[in-house]
This record gives C-alpha cells, sequence and structure tokens, in this order.
C-alpha cells in the first residue's frame, strides 16, 4: 500500500482530500498543527470505512521539528503522494500590513512546502514513482486586495511546482499545483454570501471541498503520469 501525507488534513479541503485518498487505497498520514483531535476524527472516520490512517502534528514552519516528525514517518518507509495543503492567510492591504503578518503568512504557505518537501524527495526518488500536489490558490494566479503576502507565498508555490517539475521528470515522480477559487469550508461562509458569490463566480456558487479533492485524486494516479508542472484551477470559471 502506498502512502500519503496531506498537510493541513485538519481543515476543509485537507479533510476531503484525506477521505478519498483513503477511498483510492491510499495509507494517509492526516497532518495538523493545533488542532490534533480533528485530525484524530478524520483518522477515525477512515477507519471506521474500511480505510488506513494515521494522525500527525507538527508545525510546518519549525524545520526541526517537521524534520523530525518526518524522520518518524520514513523510518517506516517512504511517502510517495505529497499534498503541501496546509496554509492561512492574514488579510490586510499592504500599507497597513505589519512585519508579522507578512512573515507568517509566507511560513505557512512557502517555507512550510519547502521543510516538508524536502526531505521526502531522496526517498520517494529511489522508488522512481511519487506524485507532489501542492495547493496553491486563485489568489496566487489573479492576485487579490487585502491578500498581498498570501497571493505572494500561492504564486511562490506555482513557481517552485514548475521548477520542481523539470528537476524530478526523469524520476517517475509527478509535480503539479491546484488553484482553489472560492470553496464552501468555515472561512468562506462567513465571507461570500449568495449574492456575492454570483457577482464573483460565473457558476454562481461556491466550490465543494470534494471537487477539490477528486482532482488531487486523479493526479496522484497512474493516469496522471504524464501530467507534470501544471497549474489546475478549481474556481468555477473565475479564470
Amino acid at each position: 500500500m502506498k502512502r500519503a501525507l496531506v498537510t493541513g488534513g485538519s481543515g476543509d479541503i485537507g479533510h476531503a482530500i484525506c477521505k478519498q485518498l483513503a477511498i483510492d487505497r491510499f495509507h494517509v498520514y492526516v497532518h495538523a498543527n493545533k488542532h490534533l483531535s480533528r485530525a484524530e476524527q478524520i483518522v477515525a472516520e477512515i477507519k471506521a470505512s474500511g480505510g488506513s490512517a494515521e494522525a500527525i502534528a507538527f508545525d510546518v514552519t519549525d524545520a526541526d521539528e517537521t524534520n523530525k516528525a518526518l524522520e518518524s514517518v520514513l523510518a517506516q518507509g517512504e511517502i510517495q503522494v505529497l499534498v503541501n495543503n496546509a496554509g492561512l492567510h492574514d488579510d490586510a492591504i499592504m500599507a497597513g500590513m505589519n512585519v508579522t503578518q507578512w512573515r507568517r503568512v509566507i511560513d505557512v504557505c512557502l517555507n512550510g512546502f519547502y521543510y516538508v518537501t524536502q526531505p521526502i524527495l531522496l526517498p520517494m526518488m529511489a522508488t522512481r514513482w511519487g506524485r507532489i500536489i501542492n495547493i496553491s490558490s486563485i489568489a496566487g494566479v489573479m492576485g487579490n486586495r487585502g491578500q498581498t503576502n498570501y497571493a505572494a507565498a500561492k504564486a511562490g508555490l506555482i513557481g517552485a511546482t514548475k521548477s520542481l517539475a523539470i528537476e524530478l521528470a526523469s524520476r517517475g515522480i509527478t509535480v503539479n499545483a491546484i488553484a482553489p477559487g472560492i470553496i464552501h469550508g468555515k472561512m468562506t461562509a462567513e465571507v461570500f454570501d449568495n449574492e456575492k458569490l454570483k457577482q464573483l463566480v460565473p457558476m454562481q456558487r461556491a466550490g465543494k471541498p470534494e471537487e477539490v479533492a477528486a482532482l488531487v485524486s486523479f493526479l496522484a494516479s497512474d493516469f496522471a503520469s504524464y501530467i507534470s508542472g501544471q497549474v489546475i484551477g478549481v474556481n468555477g470559471a473565475m479564470v
């Protein structure tokens, strides 16, 4: 059984991705930082449905803590599907944005990608099969008022995706990015009412976490073996 790690697995999109990968017969590491109990609940759901999973907690912005946690995971075998989904936003217009807001978002969304991905690469390369799927954002493609920090981090993730795809192409490893638009969840429900969604989204609704998870499922499969270095939007035709 191949093994998958989903960072930010305790969130709405991460939850859907973990459940789908378990259905696809991966052993899934459901990552959390502060919300380990949520990750454990997701693991319980997966196991109750006949899947295989376990919870893992570490701070993706702490290089030493992340490396130590991954050493423990890799001692049991290589990770062959990595979904870099951990992220957060701390919005403010640039003129009013403080240094902490800038650094924290970059640390989680972009530096966290490096801290998690780099230790996993050599074991993955040795198997000559792997899938790295980075969850970016429509903000990283289009930009968004009040999200200069978040857009910069997510655009950086797209650049890293394209470069890493080239580096790993000869090893049977694909690297792709998914750029969700407005996806239904706890945060978006507080910001976008139905009228606002109709104005912003040509399909006039928010996306479902399961629709992002379905694309992850495909990109993690053998059917996607010739797709790499791509940025795929899930955004209801916003771009």
